[in-house]
């Protein structure tokens, strides 16, 4: 049963804290809230307190790398409770933290109380790996996440269509080229239905496009257009393009879309980030930055905009922008809400468009091993010289073998520049990888950034791209926590549903929204209720410096909650079906509320 919305006796919870301020007296009836003390001055006067609440403050020790707690946790034989029931903030940090009557203290005339009525508070959620400017910008596409057939994508353009001036672009997202891999559609139908339109259907993870004739033909692209290195324009037997472009030949497509003008992407970016925090997030790490979506960032700072914190990962693909970047420096300062520390590089492909680097042949093609490396526009001295600046490198690795490479290259360099090993360096997704392999992400300290929806969402044809014992090495992250390696979770949206219940759900379970496989797919690599939501707090947090600010619930503490309606710790142990059900109710930033439901 969901807990009550917070905020539905804050009214009367404010007028009993002036009343008592004022020496008055509590209305009958209102909502218990702890007298202020006469020593309020000068314990300093909050400006929000949250009571009423479970919360976890997360301030125990970390769990056993088998996941079980500490303890110092707060958890019985009656399962698990929050520790603390009553947080204050005041200008933009924590304040005080525990019991309601502890915190009395605190209030003044002027403070905000919101009762929680039993809604579960935990620290701020982190979206470790996400693409904010595309999700902006998909909430202006067409919708292609569910799309199960051709045909019915065909449909939703024309339904686009209707309201488009001809000539003018129509830009969908979302089908699967994973799902699709073994039956990926071309231009006929599109062009048949859409002749006066030029259209680009970009993938679920962004490695495959689809495009109709109008579209090749305002690109010039035709049958003596040669492929990209590391990438596809897929011809039929008369040599012609078939309107299919897989890994590095996207980016073909999107250079033809026209570009959006700066108070466009200024728009899409903030849109993005007000549902990041209607769904419970205070802070994302976007994953490859261009110089344009810096600009865009950089001017919304200026303006004090941006409504979360926002980590940005400078793009290693431009390397004009890094130039300038590596001359720079990083961005430090972690008061600001825009950070500029860390820079995004890809290694290989996706494992769904067979671009994934792998050791040996792909199980359902034989002959092909992906692609990778310069081949992929990996540029390895320039992203060896931004380590040597002081920036981190995220760098994009699926394949068993890119994996490797990208272990072997991180090793190289430490070995070179022994201070890089304190740059907290990622592999994003690390998705793929060689049991040999498993224990050299904590020798080397090097970040397993992972997306637990990808596992539930890909279950259904994994395993015939990789066989039955390189499977066992896919998505396996009970296997790099207990080797050692440090993990923070995310969605990798708008590739992913970015819906925190879902995420939880899918790395506690290993089931997917339908509650299938029964019993959990490989459910031996699942994780704990604990280790999950620390995956999605703490972890992400220190995966971007900000450990010491973020993800403890403490006094001197950045102000940044989640507020939800459910107890995923608890539900994890004994309803996690449940947690599907969860609501975000409150997301706050610097002791600001800036979403409530």
């Amino acid at each position: 049963m969901h807990a009550k919305t917070p905020g539905v006796r804050s009214l009367s919870l404010c007028l009993v804290a002036l009343l008592w301020a004022c020496g008055g007296e509590a209305p009958s009836g209102a909502a218990s809230v702890p007298e202020r003390s006469a020593g309020a001055a000068a314990a300093g006067v909050a400006d929000l307190v949250l009571t009423g609440g479970n919360i976890y403050t997360f301030s125990w020790p970390e769990p056993a790398r088998d996941g079980t707690p500490s303890p110092e946790a707060p958890r019985s034989a009656g399962g698990w409770q929050g520790d603390a029931e009553a947080i204050a903030f005041r200008g933009g940090r924590i304040l005080a933290v525990g019991r309601a009557e502890a915190l009395a203290a605190h209030l003044g005339p002027d403070t905000e109380v919101v009762d929680l009525a039993g809604a579960t508070v935990v620290p701020g959620l982190v979206d470790s790996h996400t693409h904010l400017f595309e999700l902006g910008a998909a909430l202006s596409r067409v919708p292609l996440f569910d799309v199960a057939t051709e045909e019915e994508a065909v449909a939703r353009v024309l339904a686009r269509a209707a309201e488009t001036p001809p000539g003018e672009w129509i830009v969908g997202q979302g089908w699967d080229e994973g799902a699709w891999a073994d039956h990926y559609p071309d231009k006929q139908l599109l062009s048949d239905a859409l002749p006066d339109h030029p259209v680009f259907l970009r993938g679920l993870h962004g490695f495959a496009g689809w495009v109709n004739q109008r579209a090749l033909d305002e690109m010039g692209i035709d049958g003596t257009t040669p492929s990209p290195s590391g990438g596809e324009i897929r011809k039929g037997a008369d040599g012609e393009p078939t309107g299919l472009f897989l890994n590095r030949a996207v980016p073909l497509l999107d250079a033809a879309i026209p570009p959006p003008t700066l108070a466009q992407r200024k728009a899409q970016v903030v849109a993005a980030m007000r549902q990041m925090a209607a769904d419970g997030y205070v802070t994302v790490h976007e994953a490859g930055t261009d110089a344009e979506s810096v600009e865009a960032l950089q001017a919304l700072a200026a303006e004090d905009a941006l409504p979360i914190r926002f980590y940005a990962m400078l793009s290693l693909r431009d390397p004009e922008l890094m130039r300038a970047w590596i001359d720079r420096g990083p961005q430090m300062e972690m008061d600001h809400r825009l950070v500029v520390r860390a820079v995004k590089g890809y290694y290989d492909g996706s494992l769904g468009a067979r671009g994934a680097q792998l050791l040996e042949d792909y199980s359902d093609r034989p002959g092909n091993r992906g692609v990778a490396g310069a081949e992929y526009g990996f540029d390895q001295a320039l992203a060896e010289e931004a380590m040597g600046r002081g920036f981190q490198l995220a760098i994009h690795a699926i394949g068993d073998a890119a994996n490797r490479a990208t272990l072997d290259f991180y090793e190289q360099v430490h070995a070179r520049d022994p201070a890089t090993r304190a740059g907290r360096h990622r592999i994003e997704h690390a998705q793929v990888v060689s049991p040999a392999d498993v224990p050299r992400f904590g020798a080397l300290g090097v970040i397993a950034s992972m997306e637990p929806p990808h596992a539930v969402e890909d279950k259904g044809w994994a395993e015939e791209r990789l066989g039955a014992d390189r499977i066992l090495g896919a998505y396996a992250w009970r296997s790099l926590r207990s080797a050692g390696a440090r993990l923070t979770f995310n969605a990798d949206n708008p590739g992913s549903d970015h819906d925190i219940f879902y995420g939880l759900h899918a790395a506690i379970t290993r089931r997917d929204k339908a509650l299938q496989p029964e019993g959990g797919w490989y459910a031996e690599q699942a994780l704990t209720g604990e280790e999950t939501l620390r995956a999605y707090t703490g972890w992400s947090a220190y995966a971007a410096f900000m450990e010491q600010d973020s993800g403890v619930l403490a006094p001197g503490r950045w102000a940044d909650v989640t507020v939800m309606d459910i107890d995923p710790l608890a539900l994890a142990e004994t309803d996690p079906g449940a947690i599907l059900d969860g609501r975000i109710l409150m997301t706050i930033v610097d002791g600001e509320i800036v979403y409530r439901r």
